[in-house]
């Protein structure tokens, strides 16, 4: 009588941690993807699948410079280029940010209002050099300051994405 209750015991527990283990999984999914009212721009996409901006994180820096990575992320927007709304630059977290450029320049993002608003966006992941001239654009796009512009003088290395779709939460 002893063992059925100590293996009844044990099989209440495992089903128990089993339990907390799906809830914590379904947190972390719903977090991602959670009920948001989105604004769609380019392909029509859905925030189901995406990873974190932590996760892309991981991955950028595993990555090698020849790599490319077909990807849907959530983060949040840092900034939008105020002249067309053709690039936006997303956190990454760790003092991180990622370059977004629209594949085919078919497409654009609101030029303003659109920072610290949530964001998924599917496409392609890489590691590219950006040249000065091209960094110096867009600081101006960006609205930057004269002196700010002129103190570009480096490439720089960045990560990036080519999205074909992307979803902006509306605040």
């Amino acid at each position: 009588m002893k063992k059925i209750v100590c293996l009844f015991s044990i099989a209440t527990m495992m089903v128990a941690c089993d339990k907390k283990n799906n809830e914590t999984k379904d947190a972390t999914d719903k977090t991602i993807a959670e009920k948001v009212d989105y604004q769609v721009f380019g392909d029509s996409i859905t925030a189901d699948g995406a990873i974190t901006s932590a996760e892309m994180l991981s991955k950028f820096e595993s990555m090698k410079p020849t790599d490319t990575l077909t990807v849907k992320v959530a983060s949040e927007i840092t900034a939008t280029c105020k002249k067309k709304g053709c690039w936006m630059t997303l956190n990454l977290g760790n003092d991180k940010e990622a370059f977004v450029k629209f594949k085919d320049y078919a497409f654009f993002v609101p030029k303003e209002g659109a920072e610290n608003h949530k964001t998924i966006i599917s496409g392609k992941a890489f590691i590219e050099e950006t040249p000065v001239d091209e960094l110096k654009h867009y600081a101006q796009d960006a609205g930057k300051t004269k002196e700010e512009i002129e103190a570009i003088t480096q490439p720089k290395v960045e990560y990036r994405f080519m999205a074909d779709g992307v979803l902006i939460a509306k605040k």
